[in-house]
């Protein structure tokens, strides 16, 4: 990614994508905390019931999204916010490949196991790569595997499956409110156009 591509918008209302870019940072770091923490307690979400679920997206207007703009661009210079994001990113990647996946562990409330909170964030971090590059046509996409699993998560959460003729990336983006669906998509669709979008947050 080019320095220039830090002052792009990106698929995230609210934010360019250096601001998404600081978020992940933020998200790195609370992975490596929340795995570095374990807990005794028994579990009360999975993978799919971790994420809460509501019908409205994001404006950018929350105060928490306004400090991670805020933070973004005091790293002035994207090579800084590069930097962080692969050292933090980096650690993150590694104590997950580490953790038991029967490790139980506590975050936002809710206690899962290690396996069930990184399956978690597959689908938040797949989501957030395509958001990264919706106006960088010209960057790579998500692995396929990610995308699958995403796909599998939001149709579990959704209580059905897309139709076929939907690729993974286009359940993604229409099923969470990313794009809008073509006639011929909302038709293929059915009923579930109208339940449309599940934003996971």
């Amino acid at each position: 990614m080019a320095d220039g591509d830090f002052a792009r918008p990106s698929g995230c209302a609210g934010w360019l994508v250096r601001g998404l870019v600081c978020h992940l940072v933020i998200d790195a770091q609370d992975v490596l905390i929340t795995l570095a923490m374990p807990t005794g307690a028994e579990p009360t979400r999975d993978a799919v019931g971790y994420w809460e679920v509501s019908g409205t997206a994001p404006t950018g207007d929350d105060p928490l999204d306004a400090l991670t703009v805020r933070l973004a661009a005091a790293y002035e210079e994207p090579g800084l916010l590069k930097f962080h994001l692969d050292d933090v990113g980096s650690a993150a990647g590694r104590a997950a490949g580490l953790a038991d996946p029967a490790m139980r562990v506590a975050t936002r409330d809710v206690v899962l196991t290690a396996g069930d909170y990184l399956s978690a964030y597959v689908l938040e971090w797949t989501l957030h790569h395509l958001d990264l590059i919706a106006h960088l046509p010209d960057a790579p996409g998500p692995p396929a595997e990610g995308l699958a699993r995403s796909r599998a998560m939001l149709e579990r959460i959704a209580g059905a499956a897309f139709p076929t003729s939907f690729s993974d990336t286009d359940a993604l983006l229409v099923g969470t409110g990313r794009r809008a669906p073509t006639g011929g998509e909302r038709a293929a669709l059915g009923p579930l156009a109208a339940r449309l979008p599940f934003v996971i947050g």
